[in-house]
């Protein structure tokens, strides 16, 4: 029979079974599937601002990766420009004189910066050889005017004879040949001392035309000899200052605009600030292989004396508008294999490479004969990674 404890009056202490019962606490599970939900979301929510800001940094350095370019932007010209050529000054005449017979100088008369005129004497020249040569020449005439006349004496009396019949038609044509012998033998007599004298003529040295003496290379006593040889210098140099000629070797891509009637403008270091005009005169027309230029004759009228022959001028050379192409900045230029290049960005923002030809270089900058129009967008300081099709961005757009 069991044993039946017996009320005390306090309260019911739980058995060892009543303990290891599991009872689940009332709401404990709606908190537990409360918690589950908000685990699900914050791992969500966390998952997805760490794809947004993987996202955004992919953007941002996509977006930086895309470089940002200036643009140059090129403005044709309007009005034609000037091209800066060296020019020759020479004078519109100008003769060396050389002496044609050989001896001393005798006596000059005239100095450099004299003024001459036409057949002015310029200076004698003393030839002893020439002089017998001379006498020598009008001995051998009389002697061949005596041979003649007894040639011509003998060959009538031969005629008359053989009229006659006491002589044979051959002694008459032997003394018919030798008269013609005679009289050539005087017309060479004569024409030697013709020559001879003539050269005798040469000893005066005078003046060709009206002008000024510019160059004296003669002194009394000095030997003079024939010819122009090589390094010989001339006795005087008479030139005609009243009008020059100025030289201009003009470049090759540049040679189309040497028109006829065309005015030039330069300038001298003796005359600073002040401007000369000069008129075509005359062009080559054939290219120099040596220079690759064209040379153009331009003439002025030098009445007053202000410019000297075999000075330097600086000729302003005209160019129509566009003359020069388009000018571009040299911190655009690109040196490739390929060529000279410049970079430029297309309507999609691309870059394109384009092959150039300057025409002109100027330093800071170039004028760029082909490649290029005015409506390229030309980029300034290129990178020299760029290649063709690659994305930019550009700056203030």
């Amino acid at each position: 029979m069991p044993d039946k404890t017996p009320d005390t009056g306090h309260d019911h202490q739980p058995t060892r079974e009543e303990l290891l019962r599991h009872q689940t606490p009332p709401g404990l599970k709606r908190w537990g599937l409360i918690a589950l939900a908000a685990a699900l979301i914050i791992a969500v929510v966390g998952i997805g601002v760490r794809l947004w800001n993987s996202y955004g940094t992919a953007q941002w350095t996509e977006e930086q990766a895309i470089q940002t370019v200036q643009i140059v932007k090129l403005q044709p010209e309007k009005e034609g420009g000037v091209l800066n050529l060296p020019g020759d000054i020479q004078a519109f005449t100008a003769a060396p004189i050389y002496a044609q017979v050989s001896g001393y100088v005798k006596k000059w008369y005239v100095d450099i910066g004299t003024p001459v005129k036409q057949g002015q004497l310029l200076a004698e020249l003393d030839t002893p050889d020439l002089a017998g040569q001379v006498q020598q020449a009008r001995a051998n005439l009389i002697n061949a005017q005596a041979a003649q006349r007894l040639s011509a004496a003998t060959a009538g009396r031969w005629e008359t004879l053989f009229a006659q019949g006491a002589v044979s038609r051959q002694d008459k044509e032997t003394r018919d040949a030798d008269l013609d012998a005679k009289n050539a033998a005087v017309e060479a007599a004569r024409a030697n001392l013709y020559s001879l004298t003539s050269q005798a003529g040469f000893r005066r040295l005078v003046a060709p035309f009206d002008g000024v003496v510019t160059s004296r290379a003669v002194d009394v006593g000095a030997l003079v000899t024939v010819g122009t040889g090589a390094g010989a210098a001339p006795l005087f140099t008479v030139s005609d200052l009243t009008r020059l000629r100025i030289y201009v070797r003009v470049p090759q891509n540049y040679s189309t605009y040497i028109r006829p009637g065309m005015t030039i403008n330069f300038s001298v270091p003796q005359h600073p600030g002040r401007v000369f005009t000069a008129i075509l005169g005359a062009s080559s027309g054939a290219v120099a292989s040596a220079s690759g230029t064209v040379l153009a004759q331009f003439v002025i009228d030098n009445a007053e004396g202000a410019l000297q022959p075999g000075g330097y001028a600086e000729v302003k050379f005209p160019l129509p508008a566009g003359a020069d192409g388009l000018r571009v900045p040299a911190t655009a230029l690109m040196f490739r294999a390929e060529g000279m290049q410049v970079a430029t960005v297309d309507a999609q923002s691309r870059v394109r490479l384009k092959t150039i030809t300057i025409a002109r270089d100027l330093g800071d900058a170039v004028d760029v004969g082909s490649g290029i129009t005015d409506k390229d967008r030309i980029i300034d300081n290129p990178s020299d990674s760029f290649r063709d099709g690659d994305e930019v961005r550009v700056a203030g757009k």
